[in-house]
């Protein structure tokens, strides 16, 4: 008989059984949240224990979501529900998240088996999940082909990639993907892996810059920041004129590309922010 599929347990779903060759699913490792309230700062670093799989899932989830939104961001629950769920894939092993731009870009990596076919990943009905693991997720090969659409829709980005020493990284941003690497220092790093291994004469390595639009307020904006760690609208009232709605649009400009981050009342520039000037 068919049936919608919630709850998400099922009455008498068989717990530590694990089909062959494949882990047990049991929660072993805490998840670190490492939020960036300053990107030249140490994160803060918020941690959620290990518990029941469902429990532990939304626990993150809610907290993911909070903190990133008390940052100022706009990625919405269920985006993130969808990126969390797919720790169960990776048998919940060392999941780290990290939250940067003011919450507008989450990086989700983990230590598991990785992706292999990464793009297959992003079609819809291409899934992985094993029968144990469709007692706690829909399964169904929906997730990050969703996420992938939800935020290209709103011209964001989702990239997939390949963690350090085995597992995956992935990044939501409601940045395009080349913002979002800049913001996340993921273009340095790939600079970096790619020198020769004898360099005589160093060269800088430098990611080509995304294309802006700075109209004149934009660039004062910037000419501020550069001698001052943090400005908002009457900052920039008293040493530049005009009116505060104007810096304050001026603000959510620079914002909405990347180049600068709300920190409580006030913004400060991203990584992104720091290359241009």
């Amino acid at each position: 008989m068919a049936r919608d599929f919630f709850p998400f347990v099922e009455d008498g779903a068989v717990r530590g059984d694990s089909e062959a060759g494949a882990p047990t699913l049991e929660v072993r490792h805490p998840a670190r949240i490492a939020v960036y309230d300053d990107a030249s700062a140490a994160p803060r670093v918020v941690v959620v224990e290990p518990s029941e799989v469902r429990t532990y899932l939304e626990e993150i989830t809610s907290t993911v979501n909070r903190l990133s939104h008390e940052q100022g961001g706009s990625i919405p629950f269920m985006v993130i529900r969808e990126i969390v769920e797919n720790f169960i894939h990776a048998y919940f092993q060392a999941p780290t998240i990290t939250i940067l731009d003011g919450g507008n870009t989450i990086r989700f990596s983990d230590q598991g088996p990785g992706i292999r076919e990464k793009s297959l990943a992003l079609e819809y009905g291409t899934s992985s999940a094993t029968e144990e693991m469709k007692h706690y997720i829909r399964g169904v090969g929906s997730g990050l082909p969703y996420v992938h659409q939800y935020m290209a829709d709103k011209g964001g980005s989702l990239e997939v990639e390949d963690n350090i020493s085995g597992g995956t990284v992935v990044t939501i941003s409601t940045h395009p993907r080349q913002q979002a690497r800049a913001i996340s220092g993921a273009d340095q790093h790939e600079d970096e892996k790619n020198l020769a291994p004898r360099v005589t004469s160093p060269v800088p390595q430098t990611a080509p810059a995304p294309q802006i639009s700075l109209d004149e307020r934009g660039e004062r904006v910037l000419s501020y920041l550069t001698e001052h760690e943090s400005c908002g609208p009457t900052d920039l009232v008293r040493a530049c004129g005009s009116s505060g709605a104007t810096w304050s649009r001026a603000l959510a400009a620079l914002a909405a590309q990347g180049v600068v981050m709300k920190d409580g009342q006030k913004y400060r520039l991203t990584g992104f922010g720091r290359t241009l000037v």
